[in-house]
């Protein structure tokens, strides 16, 4: 079930069986010469859109929070960034929401890898007020916070090695062009030529320095080995993950 496409009766008619929502989170970036901005945030959406599709009656999917912290993209236009506060805050919002209407459980199927730190602080300061809480827990429902990044399940990692065994780089990757590419394939750009074809591997501090050391955007990889046909393998194989990790998640 999807709850931007739900009605609130279908939301109080699920809890009534389930109090585990799945929540896509990524970021609004730039990603290389033939990237889309919004990458880390199609990403997850889609393999959790898939995943809900194979079992509808199991996974309730929460609308996407499309905009992370992704600072150190900024000298590439496009990009849309919130500090790590002010992350932290609008993540404690929506949990706090949803606990209202009696949600415990929320799963959250990470796009970006410069999300981390904030993802993890935001669960600190979320369990830290129910600890500090003079109410003590009686009268507070429990609550459960869980981050997956949509690459980090083995069955993923082992098709993207075997898919782009050179040049799957840290930003940009092929993987995740091709995800993008599965979900908008007439937005595709394979005819997009890049120098050099695998870009160069480093560090990231700020902007300025990101551009000077990146001034293409991509980091360590070579994507235009991406395809339409590629992202719908791993979509498939991140889907059947997620479904999985959800169900347990939710028992």
């Amino acid at each position: 079930m999807l709850l931007p496409v739900s009605t609130w009766q279908d939301i109080e008619a699920w809890l009534g069986k389930s109090r585990t929502i799945v929540i896509p989170i990524g970021s609004m970036e730039q990603h290389g010469p033939n990237g889309f901005i919004g990458t880390d945030a199609i990403c997850p959406e889609v393999i959790v859109r898939h995943a809900e599709s194979l079992a509808p009656d199991d996974m309730l999917v929460g609308p996407t929070f499309s905009v992370g912290c992704a600072q150190h993209h900024l000298g590439f236009p496009g990009t849309i960034t919130l500090r790590p506060s002010t992350m932290i805050a609008a993540m404690e919002d929506w949990t706090e929401s949803l606990m209202r209407h009696g949600f415990e459980r929320i799963y959250w199927l990470n796009g970006h890898g410069g999300n981390i730190a904030t993802i993890e602080a935001a669960f600190a300061e979320i369990h830290a007020r129910r600890s500090f809480d003079p109410r003590g827990a009686d009268n507070r429902p429990g609550i459960a916070l869980k981050r997956r990044d949509w690459w980090d399940f083995s069955s993923v990692m082992s098709l993207c090695n075997q898919l782009y065994p050179t040049g799957h780089g840290s930003h940009a990757t092929a993987s995740e062009v091709s995800v993008t590419y599965h979900a908008y394939p007439d937005r595709a750009r394979p005819e997009v030529k890049m120098s050099p074809k695998i870009a160069p591997s480093g560090t990231i501090s700020d902007a300025v320095r990101y551009r000077q050391d990146f001034p293409d955007g991509r980091i360590g990889s070579d994507p235009t080995q991406s395809s339409v046909e590629d992202g719908a393998k791993i979509v498939a194989v991140a889907a059947e993950a997620v479904l999985e990790e959800v169900r347990r998640f939710a028992a």
